[in-house]
C-alpha cells in the first residue's frame, strides 16, 4: 500500500501503488492555477461516487443517496470496479462530461461533412473520442451536380478530419482518437486499404475495412464482388475479393492497419434496428454504436474475485449488479457534448460493463492462459457477467422504466422483460484503469514476466510483475539475478530455476500462439452484448499467411472484428523482452558488412541534409555515408547557439561513433525517437518533439530515401510521446504503463 504525496490534504490509505498514484496525480486529479494537485486519491473517488450516486435523488428511486455512495466509494477504492476514465476526471466537476467516446454521423454533403468535424471538436474538447463511417461519402472523382465538379472522396476529407483533432486538445487531459470505417464494397476501398502506408499521414486515427458476410464468402470462393456507389447505391464495378483480402493482410502484417470489423455481426446483435443500421464503432472497436450514441463503460477487476482457489461468484454478482445502477447511473447525470448526443444516449441506455485482470485471474487459479480450460472459464465468466447485468437490466427497468426505444427493439419482438438498458456489457481495452488497479489490461495476457526499461544512459531498471514477485519470494526463488535473466531472456520457457508449475501459469502475449488469442477473444465474444477489444500478436518473424489463418479463424469462431500487431512492424521498442535477432529484411545491402571495428573516415564522403522544425529553432541535420553505408551525422542549429547546439552536436558526435563501430542506422533512430522536451503534438510536418527527435526522424528519412523500410515510427506506439517510456500494444490500442497516456483515449 501507498499513500498520496504528503503535502496533499487528507491523504488516506488506499490500495494504490506508487505507479498509480503518479499517474492519477497526472491525469485525474483537480488541479489549481498552477498544476498542483489540489485533491487526494480518496477524494477523487468520494467526488465520483457521490456524483454518480446523486442519480437516485433525480430519479427519485427512494434509495439513499448518501448510503449508496458509500457503497460506491468502497467498490472503487477497493479496485473492484473503476469506471472509464471521463467519469473518474468528470464527474462531480464543472465539465460533467462522462462518456468516453461517441460515434458521429457523416453525410455526403459539404454541409454534412464539416457539420460532423464541428461536432467532432465539441467531443474532443470535451475529452471524448470519436468512431465514424466514412461510406457513405461519393467516391473520388464521381459528379457532382450542384457544382458541375468532382468529389475528392472520403479519404481527403478523413485528412480534415485528422487536422482538426491535431488541433485540438482533449481537455488537457487526452487526446484526440478517432476510428475511421470504410465499407469493403465502396469503390474507393483500395485507396482506404493503402491510406496507412505513409504513417505519418492520419495519425489520429484508427482505420478499419467494414467486412461483409458476401465479401468474405467471395474470399473463400476467390470469386469477384460488387463495388457500390453509395450516392445512389448502384454497381459501378467489382473486384476480385480475394485480392482485396490479401492486400488488407499485407497492410495489417506490415505496420498493424487496417483492422478489420464485420459490420453483419454488429448488425445482428443491434439491439434497435428500427432506429438505424449500426455502420461503426468508438475507437477501440468494442463498442458499435448508432450515429450519436455514446458509450458509458466500466470493468470488473477480476483478480479480485478469487477465493479459497475458485472464482467467488457471490461477490462477483454482487459486484456486477452495483456496477450496473453504477453506468446507468452515469447516463442520467452526465453532461452530453450535444443536445443530439443527449438525445439518442438516453434513448438507448447502452451501458458497457467489462473486465479487466483476467490474467491475473487464470493466474491465482493456476490455469494457463493457452489451455482449452480457460477458455471455457472465459466463456463461463462472461455468460455469468451478462446474464447478471441483464437481470440487474431488468430490475431496473421495473423501477425506473425500460430504455425508451424499447417498442420495437429485439427485446420486444422476443416478448421478453423490459430491460433498462439496450446493451449492458462490453470488452474495452483497460490500459489506464488498470495502472490504477495494478491489474493485467482486459482479456489480454501478460505482457511480459520481468522485462528492462532501457533509459538514456544505458542503465537498466528491471520491472516485475507482482505476481509472480509475490510468488517468488514466497517459493524462495525469488533473486535479482534471475528477474534480470527473465527480463533478458523474455520467457519463462526454459528458465530452469522456475518451478515448472509456475512457468505454466505465467505466460506473455508472445509465448501463446495466435491461434490462442483468437480463442481467447471467441470465448469472451460469445456472451458479450457488444465487442471485445484485443490485439492478437505475432512475433516479428510472422508470415502473412499466418495473419491471414488468424483473420479467418476470427471469422469462423464468431469474434466481430480483429486487430493484429507484429512486433516491432510499427514501432521502437523501448520495453524489452527478450533479445532478438534481427531479419534480413530489416536490413539494407549498405548495412550488410557489420566493422568489427571502428571504420577509417576516407576523404570524401556523399551526403543528404534535412531540415527540420524543432522547438529550438530549424536544425539542419546531414548524414553521410561511405561504401559501407551511413558513416557519420553533423548538424546546425540554425541561428542559435548555446546548450541546444552543444547537444546536438553531442547526439552527432555520439551517432557518427556508433555507426564506425558497426551499430545499425535503425538501432539508433530506436534509441533517439520519441523523446519529448517540447509539446506532444510536436512541431513542423513531421510533429517533431525534441531536437532527439528530429535527428532520428532525419536519419529514419535518410534510410527511407536510399530504400529501407526503417520500421520505427514514433506516432504508432514505441516510446510514449508524454513521458518517452514504454509503450505497450493492447487491446486494440496502445498504452504507456509509466504514465497512463493512450494512443485511443
Amino acid at each position: 500500500m501507498s499513500k498520496t504525496a504528503a503535502s496533499s490534504p487528507a491523504t488516506a490509505v488506499l490500495p494504490l501503488t506508487k505507479n498509480a498514484i503518479t499517474v492519477l496525480e497526472r491525469r485525474y486529479l483537480k488541479r489549481d492555477d498552477k498544476g498542483k494537485p489540489t485533491e487526494t486519491p480518496a477524494d477523487m473517488f468520494r467526488r465520483v461516487a457521490e456524483a454518480i450516486a446523486s442519480a437516485e435523488t433525480v430519479l427519485k428511486t427512494g434509495v439513499d443517496a448518501k448510503a449508496l455512495a458509500n457503497t460506491f466509494y468502497t467498490m472503487m477504492t477497493e479496485l473492484d470496479f473503476l469506471p472509464n476514465s471521463p467519469t473518474l476526471m468528470n464527474a462531480g466537476r464543472e465539465l460533467g462530461q462522462l462518456s468516453a467516446c461517441f460515434v458521429l454521423p457523416v453525410g455526403d454533403s459539404l454541409a454534412d461533412i464539416f457539420e460532423a468535424i464541428k461536432n467532432t471538436a465539441l467531443i474532443h474538447k470535451s475529452g471524448g473520442g470519436t468512431g465514424f463511417s466514412f461510406s457513405r461519402i461519393r467516391p473520388a472523382n464521381d459528379v457532382v451536380k450542384s457544382t458541375s465538379g468532382v468529389s475528392s472522396g472520403p479519404l481527403s476529407f478523413m485528412s480534415v478530419f485528422d487536422a482538426a483533432t491535431e488541433t485540438i486538445k482533449q481537455g488537457g487531459t487526452r487526446r484526440g482518437a478517432n476510428m475511421g470505417i470504410l465499407r469493403v464494397d465502396h469503390p474507393d476501398i483500395m485507396d482506404f486499404i493503402m491510406c496507412k502506408r505513409d504513417q505519418t499521414k492520419l495519425t489520429n486515427f484508427n482505420i478499419s475495412v467494414g467486412i461483409t458476410e458476401a465479401f468474405m464468402t467471395a474470399v473463400e470462393a476467390d470469386s469477384e464482388y460488387d463495388l457500390l456507389n453509395p450516392r445512389d447505391g448502384k454497381k459501378i464495378g467489382h473486384l476480385n475479393a480475394r485480392k482485396v483480402y490479401e492486400h488488407i493482410v499485407d497492410m495489417a502484417w506490415s505496420n498493424g492497419e487496417p483492422g478489420i470489423i464485420f459490420l453483419d455481426r454488429l448488425n445482428r446483435d443491434n439491439p434497435t434496428p428500427h432506429i438505424g443500421e449500426i455502420e461503426s464503432t468508438n475507437p477501440c472497436g468494442e463498442q458499435p454504436l448508432l450515429p450519436f450514441e455514446s458509450c458509458n463503460l466500466g470493468s470488473i477487476n477480476l483478480g479480485k474475485f478469487v477465493k479459497d482457489s475458485d472464482v467467488d461468484w457471490k461477490r462477483l454478482k454482487e459486484t456486477v449488479r452495483l456496477a450496473s445502477r453504477f453506468l446507468d447511473n452515469v447516463i442520467e447525470v452526465n453532461n452530453y457534448p450535444l443536445p443530439e448526443i443527449d438525445q439518442m444516449t438516453r434513448a438507448n441506455r447502452k451501458i458497457g460493463l467489462g473486465v479487466m485482470g483476467w490474467a491475473d485471474m487464470l493466474i491465482l487459479l493456476g490455469v494457463p492462459y493457452s489451455s482449452q480450460e480457460a477458455a471455457d472459464l472465459g466463456e463461463k465468466l462472461m455468460k455469468f457477467i451478462t446474464d447478471e447485468a441483464r437481470q440487474m437490466s431488468i430490475e431496473l427497468a421495473a423501477e425506473r422504466g425500460a430504455f425508451p426505444n424499447f417498442k420495437g427493439s429485439i427485446f420486444d419482438k422476443k416478448g421478453g422483460k423490459k430491460v433498462r438498458n439496450a446493451t449492458s456489457t462490453t470488452i474495452a481495452p483497460t490500459g489506464t484503469i488498470s495502472i490504477m488497479a495494478n491489474a493485467s489490461s482486459g482479456v489480454e495476457p501478460l505482457f511480459a514476466v520481468s522485462y528492462v526499461r532501457q533509459v538514456m544512459d544505458n542503465d537498466k531498471l528491471i520491472e516485475v510483475n507482482p505476481l509472480f514477485e509475490k510468488i517468488a519470494k514466497e517459493r524462495g526463488f525469488y533473486s535479482k539475478e534471475l528477474m534480470e535473466k527473465i527480463a533478458e531472456h523474455g520467457t519463462l520457457h526454459d528458465i530452469m530455476e522456475v518451478p515448472e508449475d509456475v512457468r505454466a501459469v505465467f505466460l506473455t502475449a508472445h509465448d501463446i500462439t495466435p491461434e490462442d488469442h483468437i480463442r481467447m477473444q471467441a470465448a469472451f465474444q460469445k456472451y458479450t452484448d457488444n465487442a471485445v477489444s484485443k490485439t492478437v500478436n505475432f512475433p516479428t518473424t510472422a508470415t502473412r499467411d499466418e495473419v491471414d489463418h488468424v483473420y479467418r479463424l476470427a471469422w469462423k469462431q464468431g469474434c466481430k472484428g480483429v486487430t493484429i500487431y507484429r512486433d516491432g512492424s510499427r514501432d521502437m521498442q523501448v520495453l524489452s523482452v527478450g533479445k532478438k535477432e534481427e531479419k534480413p529484411e530489416d536490413t539494407v545491402p549498405f548495412e550488410t558488412a557489420k566493422a568489427s571495428r571502428k571504420r577509417n573516415r576516407p576523404k570524401a564522403l556523399r551526403g543528404s541534409t534535412y531540415q527540420m522544425e524543432t522547438g529550438c529553432g530549424p536544425l539542419y541535420v546531414t548524414v553521410n555515408e561511405d561504401d559501407k553505408g551511413v558513416f557519420e551525422l553533423f548538424t546546425t542549429m540554425g541561428k542559435a547557439g548555446g546548450c541546444a547546439a552543444s547537444q546536438c552536436e553531442a547526439i552527432g558526435r555520439l551517432v557518427s561513433l556508433a555507426w564506425r563501430s558497426g551499430v545499425q542506422a535503425r538501432q539508433s533512430v530506436k534509441q533517439l525517437i520519441g523523446i519529448t522536451c517540447h509539446k506532444p503534438a510536436g512541431f513542423g510536418a513531421n510533429r517533431v518533439t525534441s531536437c532527439s527527435d528530429a535527428v532520428a526522424k532525419a536519419i529514419q528519412m535518410h534510410m527511407e530515401d536510399h530504400g529501407m523500410d526503417s520500421a520505427v515510427h514514433s506516432q504508432s506506439g514505441g516510446a510514449c510521446p508524454e513521458c518517452g517510456g514504454p509503450v505497450e500494444h493492447e487491446g486494440g490500442c496502445c498504452v504507456c504503463h509509466s504514465c497512463g497516456y493512450s494512443e485511443c483515449a
